[in-house]
């Protein structure tokens, strides 16, 4: 087999490849796109890294083509439902930069401490002084973590080493894991902003994270508070820092990613006080050493038809039964993606419980697929049904299978049982003779409902009116119901569920949910 390398890899990578003995390696690094497209179909997969456009006019032309392994993170450049559709594994390395990224908060954040910058302007200026730049230990602060997850945590670990109590607030994460860490939990944001002597961000990039950090958090922080930013531009209102830093509300900053990079104009490169570094998180020779073995390794299994950790889209993963699971993977996915949408407790437990014909299926990958459904609404990583069980286990949510075998055809199902920290929720469905999937009801209310990409889903009093009232609020602001099924309990409570043509935007839920009766609204994406 062949593998096509056209964007730089690590030396360590390119000896893992070399020393296979069934694979010929072509190192073709910065091949123009003419001559790629000429070539390709000579390949049995290709390695690239941010530059190198794998689209439908690369996947016409690569008839042989398997395996793209991407080297770092982020799959922008490639055609995930053009790879999937033809059966293309696509694999990255999101792990591979973990303490890379890490370490460069902690640098920051001593830079910005002790304003090693500014003193090495002096120097370069042959000004030797210290006045105005009296610096900050970091034994006995507080530091106050956004986000918790992979990196989050490994920054909590070497904070505690420097003497430092560690605060944090993460929604999605459980209490459990907060335990493990020594990390006090911030059930709020506001919580933390007042009393952390030095901020930092890991969290991803979604629509709920995005400015996270704006003026009026800023106002809320501790004066003279330190702040680092090595996540992702955006998460930082950027106008509202450099304010900040000015006033001296921000004793100084350090920050790694800026907005329009790497054309960035941030307002942020010209304070005084602030230590800035060109998205230089994962550059270091061990995390592109680590990069390169582990992209060679994950193409290497997954041309031999071996499990891959780092799948990004769904691999070839036990043929003779994919077919007869592929609709139940669906509903499972679905499933999973309900809890996050509608409820922000932090999970502690999930259960899945199967009866019928689905308890005679291979669970486990189904448990995953659940699992997947899960977190992806929440996670920046794209999550497969490899890694979905161990980012379950990084986050202290227990799993747990239950079978119900036997019954009647009609009673084959799925139901998923979410605990957090002090309710439950619940979702069920199942699957007909004609691969049709069922939504069977969410959280008690019973329901017989297609899954859609779009669904409203709001719970109200159950009095006249309110149907009409949300149809109106959506008529004006020109999104389509396509179906609507209401459900209601014995506590003159309802539940609406309507699949809709669009995604509904924050001000229009926040109109239905000024709606007199309506206890709470949500969009769920599938």
């Amino acid at each position: 087999m062949k593998i096509i390398v056209t964007e730089k890899l690590a030396e360590a990578g390119v000896e893992v490849l070399r020393q296979a003995g069934d694979i010929d390696v072509d190192l073709r690094v910065d091949i123009p796109r003419d001559e790629l497209l000429k070539i390709i179909d000579g390949y049995d997969a290709m390695i690239v890294r941010s530059n190198t456009a794998v689209n439908e006019e690369l996947y016409k032309k690569a008839g042989k083509l398997k395996v793209v392994g991407r080297a770092g993170n982020g799959v922008d450049n490639i055609d995930m439902q053009g790879a999937t559709s033809r059966g293309i594994i696509v694999v990255n390395t999101p792990d591979s930069n973990s303490v890379s990224a890490c370490e460069l908060t902690i640098a920051l954040m001593l830079a910005a401490a002790r304003n090693i910058v500014r003193h090495q302007d002096r120097l370069r200026k042959k000004v030797w002084s210290r006045n105005g730049l009296m610096g900050k230990e970091l034994l006995g602060k507080t530091a106050g973590i956004i986000g918790l997850g992979r990196i989050g945590a490994l920054v909590c670990t070497r904070l505690q080493a420097f003497g430092m109590k560690v605060i944090a607030y993460d929604p999605y994460i459980s209490d459990s894991r907060f335990a493990k860490l020594n990390a006090e939990k911030c059930a709020e944001l506001k919580d933390l902003l007042p009393r952390a002597d030095f901020i930092t961000i890991h969290t991803p990039k979604t629509e709920e994270t995005i400015g996270i950090i704006g003026a009026a958090e800023l106002a809320a922080v501790k004066e003279g508070v330190i702040i680092v930013n090595c996540a992702r531009a955006g998460l930082i209102d950027e106008a509202a820092l450099g304010a900040a830093l000015k006033d001296g509300r921000v004793a100084a900053a350090g920050i790694d990613v800026l907005a329009g990079e790497p054309q960035a104009v941030s307002p942020l490169i010209d304070c005084e006080n602030i230590t800035v570094t060109p998205h230089a998180g994962a550059d270091t020779f061990e995390a592109q050493a680590n990069v390169g073995r582990t992209i060679a390794e994950e193409v290497l299994a997954s041309l031999r038809g071996e499990m891959v950790t780092n799948a990004v889209n769904l691999p070839n993963l036990l043929p003779n039964e994919l077919g007869r699971m592929k609709s139940y993977l669906y509903l499972c996915e679905v499933l999973g993606k309900f809890y996050h949408q509608l409820e922000k407790e932090p999970v502690e437990k999930i259960e899945i419980i199967y009866q019928g014909e689905v308890s005679d299926l291979e669970t486990s990958l189904l448990t995953r697929a659940v699992l997947k459904g899960l977190f992806e609404p929440i996670m920046k990583e794209r999550v497969n049904y490899v890694n979905s069980t161990l980012i379950a286990q990084n986050r202290g949510i227990e799993a747990v299978e239950s079978k119900k075998v036997g019954g009647a055809d009609l009673n084959r199902s799925v139901e998923v049982i979410v605990s957090g920290r002090s309710k439950n929720f619940s979702a069920a469905g199942t699957v007909f003779s004609r691969n049709e999937c069922k939504i069977l009801q969410v959280n008690g209310y019973s329901l017989d409902l297609n899954p859609s990409p779009c669904m409203l889903v709001a719970m109200n009093e159950d009095k006249p009116g309110m149907i009409g009232q949300i149809g109106t609020i959506l008529g004006v602001s020109k999104i389509n119901i396509a179906t609507m099924q209401v459900s209601r309990d014995k506590n003159n409570n309802a539940m609406m569920v309507m699949a809709v043509d669009s995604v509904v935007p924050r001000e229009v839920l926040n109109m239905i949910g000024g709606v007199d009766g309506i206890k709470k609204v949500s969009f769920v994406k599938l």
